[in-house]
């Protein structure tokens, strides 16, 4: 466990084609259900100070405590995905962890030098942001918020791979409005 961020909660893997990767991943290697959204909400969008509109589809599933997410960008938007494909890389991109207090989370690791470079907001109260891998090369550090509705999908999500017996592998993501 990190001394400064607590567990590790969410291994993201950036693939080019989500729907081979959900089935590598719960036919080859047992981890399910995944919950599937074509294009990810994902509000106050920016990346490097600027606003863009992002087209990401995203599954999510876990192994025991810890998610998996798997993105497949859809459109050419700025982000770290983007640059982590361009650079001509695929698989794991980032590794995150969760938060109830973000405002204060994310104010002391800005103290401690971290450089938030792409953030934005899943649902009330699911804030994330992403920070620069300048002065350490390799995968990204994402704090993620889970103090609203965005945390009650993700604990419905360990829920139900808990007793995953392989059918369903691929299920709708939850409307975060109604969670």
């Amino acid at each position: 466990m990190s001394r400064f961020f607590g567990e590790i909660r969410q291994a993201g893997y950036v693939v080019d084609d989500i729907e081979a990767a959900m089935d590598h991943w719960s036919r080859v290697l047992g981890v399910g259900p995944f919950f599937y959204k074509e294009r990810v909400p994902i509000e106050n969008y920016q990346y490097r100070g600027t606003s863009h509109t992002p087209h990401n589809s995203v599954a999510l599933a876990n192994s025991g405590p810890l998610q998996i997410e798997l993105i497949q960008t859809r459109n050419d938007a700025p982000s770290m995905y983007r640059d982590f494909k361009q650079a001509g890389h695929r698989g794991l991109q980032h590794v995150a962890y969760w938060t109830q207090d973000y405002d204060t989370d994310l104010a002391r690791l800005i103290a401690e030098g971290f450089e938030p470079v792409m953030s934005g907001e899943v649902g009330e109260r699911g804030r994330f942001v992403y920070f620069d891998t300048e002065f350490h090369p390799g995968t990204v550090i994402e704090l993620s918020e889970v103090a609203g509705p965005k945390g009650r999908m993700f604990d419905m999500i360990r829920a139900a791979s808990v007793s995953w017996d392989g059918r369903d592998p691929v299920r709708p993501f939850p409307d975060l409005a109604t969670v």
